[in-house]
């Protein structure tokens, strides 16, 4: 098996994801065992050559030989391509690559939402992504669209409650956004959507959750106390998680107590209303 020697991945410390596939690179060979390093241990002398801002965005690849440096798409498919080249000849490929750079992007730069973590005081070097508005919104949207199908689909299981339609769901998602953000609308505008990207990944998680329900009910069909229960288990691990972000973030607890009233109310109108 073919590994790629004298070259080291700058990896995000804090990033679980980043963690995996860099440690699978090791594992499998890929890479030698010095092959990748914390983006928070970079030498002085490794930041003459390495620009620590791109970095920072997209996993940096170094030739310790010869000292310089790849990032982003390009790292990880020479990465796979020493090994498998016909995947990096097809990575290459225009329209592929320009996919592989956008998908890429819209993760890294949303990791911090997507998974957020404490940041390390003692550390100088810390590998945050740039504050990317556009990719934050895309995010946001994508969450949106997600959660408001897997609702739409979900609340068709359970008849004590009024059958909704899908442009319901998405109002009551985008609404969640709206009520929340009146709540922080003093605050600048980069810890708004940063909240929001939280809080649309809590919704994106629950949603995920209450898939598998979807796809068992979709094979055998389930008793509607089963999806009751589900949902309740639900809702509660993303009330924790709400709470738990919320501290991460610093924002005021009375969020994650507003979150909740949010849908009490939006429930009882459509008791009400039906």
């Amino acid at each position: 098996m073919k590994t790629l020697e004298n070259h080291t991945l700058l990896y995000d410390e804090d990033c679980p994801l980043c963690q995996v596939y860099t440690s699978g690179f090791i594992k499998t060979g890929m890479l030698d065992r010095n092959g990748r390093q914390p983006y928070s241990t970079i030498s002085t002398e490794n930041q003459n050559f390495i620009n620590l801002e791109r970095a920072s965005n997209e996993i940096a690849l170094v030739d310790t030989k010869n000292k310089t440096v790849i990032y982003g798409i390009d790292s990880l498919l020479k990465v796979l391509g020493f090994r498998f080249p016909i995947i990096e000849k097809i990575g290459h490929i225009k329209p592929v690559k320009f996919l592989l750079k956008k998908l890429y992007s819209f993760i890294s730069y949303n990791r911090k939402v997507i998974i957020p973590s404490e940041k390390n005081k003692s550390e100088q070097l810390q590998c945050l992504p740039s504050f990317n508005v556009k990719y934050r919104l895309l995010y946001i949207l994508f969450s949106v669209v997600v959660t408001m199908f897997t609702l739409f689909h979900f609340s068709k299981n359970i008849t004590t409650l009024p059958h909704g339609s899908l442009m319901r769901e998405g109002f009551i998602t985008i609404g969640q956004l709206v009520f929340q953000g009146l709540l922080i609308y003093k605050l600048d505008k980069k810890m708004i959507l940063n909240y929001f990207g939280n809080l649309m990944t809590i919704s994106l998680m629950g949603s995920l959750m209450l898939l598998p329900l979807l796809i068992i009910n979709w094979m055998v069909q389930i008793h509607e106390i089963i999806f009751l229960i589900g949902f309740g288990i639900t809702v509660l691990i993303m009330f924790i998680e709400h709470f738990r972000r919320i501290k991460l973030l610093k924002l005021p607890r009375f969020l994650t107590y507003t979150w909740v009233l949010y849908r009490v109310l939006i429930l009882l109108t459509i008791l009400i209303l039906n």
